[in-house]
């Protein structure tokens, strides 16, 4: 049994909870248990999602070739192994399914961040959206426009240091 009341109360709690839990500032509590104190819950939660940086995902791969931190990877699906992903190659090329955590040489294991923030390795600009390049294992803020070459959408810069990270699939160009 959930401690948590199925009512407007039980649902706050939840929110007291999660905001608590990730350290949002609670700046209308104390919550009344009716719409209103809901309502300002809800907000305190809102709020807190500007300065919420979300856990870094990942999973450990090994490399078909040597990669840099920050590079953009594929999955070969031949075995699982993983290089630089590209727009100007073949569709399993253009599928990134996230970027080096550090670099790595030919056969080394390498964390893949999926989700999250990336200390990238240059400077970005927040807010701007970036696809994937034509160039192996770089991103771009133009996307790729030439027939035959994948649209590929990996994310947006959260300050001048972090990338964040918000994959898409590719989109073919005819």
């Amino acid at each position: 049994m959930s401690r948590y009341e199925p009512n407007i109360g039980g649902a706050i709690d939840i929110l007291i909870d999660i905001m608590t839990a990730n350290g949002f500032t609670l700046t209308r509590q104390p919550y009344d248990h009716n719409y209103g104190g809901l309502i300002e819950a809800l907000i305190d939660l809102k709020d807190g999602f500007p300065t919420f940086a979300p856990e870094r995902v990942g999973f450990d791969a090994t490399t078909f070739e040597a990669v840099d931190d920050g590079d953009a990877l594929y999955m070969r699906t031949s075995d699982g192994a993983v290089g630089k992903a590209r727009a100007g190659g073949t569709q399993d090329e253009a599928i990134v399914v996230g970027f080096a955590d550090d670099a790595a040489a030919l056969g080394a294991t390498v964390k893949v961040l999926v989700a999250g923030l990336l200390d990238y390795p240059s400077a970005i600009n927040p807010g701007d959206v970036h696809f994937l390049s034509t160039t192996a294992g770089e991103i771009t803020t133009t996307a790729p426009s030439t027939a035959g070459q994948y649209v590929t959408r990996v994310g947006e810069g959260a300050t001048t240091s972090e990338f964040s990270i918000q994959l898409e699939p590719p989109i073919l160009l005819s």
